[in-house]
């Protein structure tokens, strides 16, 4: 029977590599478990939003209201453009984990081009309504939708810049436990957004039209 014997510079390497690797481990949970923080208070800032607008979206000044305002068709592809794109993130997070690069940049240019697709739908929904005398000064209503709407809009924006910086990093650095710790924050920013939207398409554009107010 052979028994094999490290010799003590190839032990002392092994075990160097094995802190630095729970050090990384214990960095990505350390990381992950702060961003969550962050988002609970990100939460927390739409949920006051969003009890403003409930108290003001009746407050129409003797202007039109969401059912004269709002188009459920061009929300609705609005949301599906937002939808799609918290899926093709989950690919590229798949191909992230395989290390296929190639995969992950052209999932992540997908999840751009279909965030950028809603943000640009939301600028024009925006500048139609201003465009028509329908601007946050005209009434409460309006004024609470915008903040709303426009908050969540600039949270994408951040988003779009956040997954353009991303791409640069797994092209400079591939997929080190630092860059696919920050994969993971993005991905838990990103579906957020989502879940955000689902709210928002629900109670203002659905509900606003449904009450016919």
């Amino acid at each position: 029977m052979q028994i094999e014997i490290d010799r003590p510079g190839e032990y002392s390497m092994r075990a160097r590599n094995a802190h630095a690797h729970n050090d990384d481990r214990e960095s990505t949970s350390t990381t992950v478990f702060g961003f969550w923080i962050y988002l609970m208070t990100d939460a927390m800032l739409f949920a006051t939003i969003f009890v403003t607008y409930a108290v003001v979206f009746t407050n129409t000044a003797g202007g039109a209201g969401p059912a004269e305002l709002f188009e459920l068709p061009f929300v609705a592809v609005e949301t599906a453009l937002l939808l799609v794109s918290s899926t093709t993130f989950g690919f590229s997070m798949i191909a992230a984990r395989a290390e296929n690069k190639a995969a992950t940049l052209a999932w992540l240019g997908l999840t751009f081009a279909l965030g950028a697709g809603f943000l640009g739908m939301e600028m024009h929904e925006f500048g139609g309504l201003i465009a028509e005398g329908h601007g946050p000064d005209r009434s409460a209503f309006l004024s609470g939708f915008f903040t709303l709407v426009g908050t969540h809009g600039l949270h994408v924006a951040s988003g779009l810049v956040w997954i353009l910086v991303m791409a640069g990093q797994v092209v400079a650095h591939g997929f080190s436990e630092t860059i696919m710790r920050r994969m993971m924050c993005l991905s838990l920013f990103w579906h957020f957004l989502d879940v955000v939207w689902i709210c928002v398409f629900s109670i203002v554009y659905l509900l606003g039209v449904i009450l016919n107010v």
